[in-house]
């Protein structure tokens, strides 16, 4: 393909008859880092979509964003080669991330559809857009690839892989690769390090077959960065972190936060009681994800194909950090001293012990049936373990933890303990008609069903605050719910007429099973609920009577103009939202007034504008405008005693207009890449009374080919630069909105201007 032409399958190609879906090739995932999470490749080349973490690489799932036309990462079905891969976000709870499942250098290309997602996504999350990755096959010539990269705040990467070739007549081909990534944090103490490593094996099968078998692994080790809330990002900025390396000063802010309604000397009027509780000595994460499957695709006859996989994955992970509403009990009770320090140990470290054991397989068939009809067929079974274990773990008064230890089973105060065990079942069918040359029109339907048990095994609260750890109220709840839609149908046309010209809808209805995760995490129907006057169990078995799963429509309508010069696509799209469930929070860490509920029917209509222009060989400028306006449509919720009414108000967290930019040239060897984001404001709360501010976001990238030097093919430089005019902004959000204030910190600052350059090459 042509320099030039490279970037058609940037703006929007079709690929068979699915809504909006817009294709990213391996040639344009190379404009950018080596290293770059995939889906902040998608967002910045893909009109509707948003991606905000807190370092350049996108690497921090708990600082992670991502956002397709309203629908978050939690919402978008994602899949890897057909591998189910669940819920993109902070935890593994079921499923695996990306980032940890493969090493970006060896996807092949990925895709996203703007629209419903495709029937044939196996996911119980999707409600709106789906994500698929493709990995790259093993070379038919044995040989290999390698690169190193630095930059700013120590950054290096390190990537390397070989490939066997064909090693004997049946075809029989393998590769495997590593890569290791590694930074310091740009503000605090403490390091971002993530180590990969994937393998991947191609067996023909004679003429009509293939098996494929594919191994990944992914360990994240992070000092996290610290959450905050607005007004602590506008009073101390950007650099406000965590307290590490001052352990005294660590100590007193506990004890304020913990024993008084006051804030250390120096902070009043800046700080509020609560958000002095925020500043922690601090706090991390190790996540390890392994991820296997077999994959057999057949041709059983001419006309009738054969997809299925097989797959397991397991996934381990620590999470947590100083909690400054304990006391480590072997010190007393905490006392704040004459000359302004702090006898005891007010804060202690608490730590999950988390753990995922994940089995599934799926199974498709295909069949070319008379008068142009192409019919498909699939099912899809999964059952997933998920436990989630709190533990607590003494300060001393002259020293802290260390903060990446895996603190192993059997160490530690158990404070809590969670099972959920859920059995995730779907099915579809379809027929894709050609209705004459050009013209397609799809209707099928999916059925998917899934049962979760689980919740609270064992709670100890009470025991450790009897022990003198100043345990507080931890919600413990446990019962079963279901999520079940017996037919959840999907049409789509496409016509292709006058050669370039393109017409498409996509009408279909989603659900979304209920999420799981811990008895005290927001956003889940067994977890953070109620408070100690209103039992979390009370709450749950209440809710269970009337909370029912979220469902969408969503329609999509577009056109499309594609030619050699330029390229342009309208989409406007409409989604109903139904059972719309939100968890709502506000209050300190031990003093929370947290509910999950419906907060009834929610609306979205958008439209999407993008341009791409190749006026030169070699050089195409993009740009696309994104407009969403989506609303709560409820009439009222009852929160903590009183009625709010939402109707009207804007969806959380989601900004109503995005601008992108994107100039890309290539002359001989040399590749050149800008890009610049306008991300409009974010609401905060549901009732819209505070928002996250606007922000302009610029990179580059240049990168230069020198060819064959020595023994080295393609041997290749590169130099990007993320933020580029180092900007301040707030970039992920995690967590549970309030309904107005800003009570919560769960802000995270974007990284600033970082600079990283590679060399590599192929053998």
């Amino acid at each position: 393909m042509k320099p030039g032409r490279e970037a058609i399958s940037v703006s929007g190609k079709r690929l068979r008859t699915h809504a909006a879906e817009v294709a990213i090739s391996r040639n344009v995932m190379n404009r950018f880092v080596p290293g770059t999470n995939p889906m902040q490749i998608l967002a910045l080349t893909t009109p509707g979509a948003n991606f905000t973490s807190s370092d350049a690489f996108g690497l921090d799932t708990a600082a992670n964003t991502f956002y397709v036309r309203g629908f978050t990462q939690t919402q978008i079905g994602a899949t890897l080669d057909g591998i189910p891969l669940g819920t993109q976000g902070f935890t593994n709870q079921n499923g695996v991330s990306i980032t940890q499942a493969m090493i970006q250098d060896d996807l092949a290309g990925m895709t996203i559809s703007q629209g419903a997602g495709s029937l044939d996504t196996f996911s119980a999350q999707l409600l709106g857009a789906a994500m698929t990755y493709t990995s790259s096959d093993p070379t038919d010539k044995a040989g290999g690839r390698l690169s190193q990269s630095f930059g700013s705040y120590n950054a290096f990467r390190t990537y390397a892989r070989a490939d066997s070739g064909v090693l004997n007549p049946s075809g029989t081909k393998f590769y495997t690769s590593f890569a290791r990534t590694e930074n310091k944090l740009w503000k605090g103490e403490g390091y971002q390090r993530e180590l990969q490593a994937d393998a991947k094996l191609v067996q023909p099968i004679g003429s009509t077959g293939k098996i494929t078998g594919f191994f990944g692994y992914g360990n994240f080790t992070q000092a996290n960065y610290l959450s905050l809330t607005k007004n602590m990002w506008e009073r101390l900025g950007r650099d406000t972190t965590y307290l590490k390396p001052d352990y005294e000063k660590a100590k007193l802010w506990a004890y304020y936060a913990q024993f008084t309604s006051k804030v250390p000397p120096g902070y009043e009027g800046i700080l509020s009681n609560s958000e002095v509780g925020n500043y922690a000595w601090d706090g991390s994460q190790i996540q390890r994800s392994y991820l296997s499957s077999v994959n057999g695709h057949f041709d059983l006859t001419p006309l009738l194909h054969s997809d299925t996989v097989a797959y397991g994955n397991v996934s381990s992970g620590v999470y947590g950090g100083t909690n400054n509403f304990v006391t480590s009990p072997s010190y007393g009770v905490p006392m704040l001293l004459a000359d302004g320090s702090v006898s005891g140990v007010p804060m202690a470290l608490q730590r999950a012990h988390a753990g995922m054991q994940r089995v599934g397989f799926t199974q498709k068939f295909s069949y070319e049936a008379p008068h142009r009809n192409l019919v498909e067929g699939g099912l899809w079974y999964e059952n997933n373990r998920w436990i989630y274990n709190a533990r607590l773990y003494e300060d001393t008064p002259t020293a802290a933890h260390n903060m990446m230890s895996d603190l192993k089973k059997g160490t530690g105060a158990t404070w809590f303990e969670d099972t959920y065990n859920s059995n995730s079942f779907q099915f579809f069918l379809q027929d894709r008609w050609t209705i004459i040359k050009g013209m397609t029109l799809l209707a099928g339907f999916k059925s998917l069903t899934q049962t979760t048990h689980g919740g609270t095994k064992n709670d100890f609260t009470q025991q450790l605050k009897s022990e003198g750890w100043n345990t507080y109220y931890r919600r413990p709840a446990r019962g079963s719910l279901t999520a079940s839609g017996a037919f959840l149908p999907h049409f789509s046309f496409d016509y292709h007429f006058l050669e370039h010209h393109e017409v498409y809808w996509d009408i279909a209805e989603n659900l979304r099973a209920y999420d799981y995760y811990s008895q005290v995490a927001s956003g889940t129907a067994w977890g953070g609920l109620g408070n100690a006057s209103q039992p979390a169990q009370q709450v749950f078995d209440a809710n269970k009577k009337i909370l029912k799963p979220e469902r969408t429509w969503n329609y999509v309508v577009g056109y499309r103009y594609d030619d050699a010069l330029f390229t342009g696509t309208l989409d406007y799209y409409h989604t109903d939202y139904y059972n719309r469930l939100a968890s709502i929070t506000e209050g300190t860490a031990n003093n929370t007034r947290n509910a999950y509920m419906n907060v009834g029917r929610e609306t979205m209509d958008g439209v999407d504008v993008l341009g791409a222009i190749r006026p030169i060989r070699g050089l195409e400028i993009t740009n696309s405008f994104s407009w969403n306006d989506a609303r709560y449509q409820g009439t009222g919720i009852n929160y903590g005693g009183r009625l709010y009414s939402l109707k009207g108000k804007r969806q959380v967290y989601y900004p109503a207009y995005m601008y992108k930019a994107n100039l890309a040239y290539s002359w001989r060897s040399t590749i050149f890449n800008f890009n610049v984001n306008y991300i409009s404001a974010r609401p905060m709360t549901f009732l819209n009374d505070i928002s996250i501010p606007p922000y302009w976001l610029a990179n580059m990238t240049l990168a230069h080919d020198f060819g064959r030097i020595g023994f080295a093919d393609h041997l290749k430089a590169s130099f990007g630069v993320t933020n580029l005019f180092d900007k301040n902004y707030i970039g992920g959000v995690y967590g549970a909105a309030s309904v107005s204030g800003d009570n919560n910190s769960n802000l995270f600052v974007a990284s600033p201007r970082q600079f990283i350059g590679t060399i590599g090459a192929q053998f």
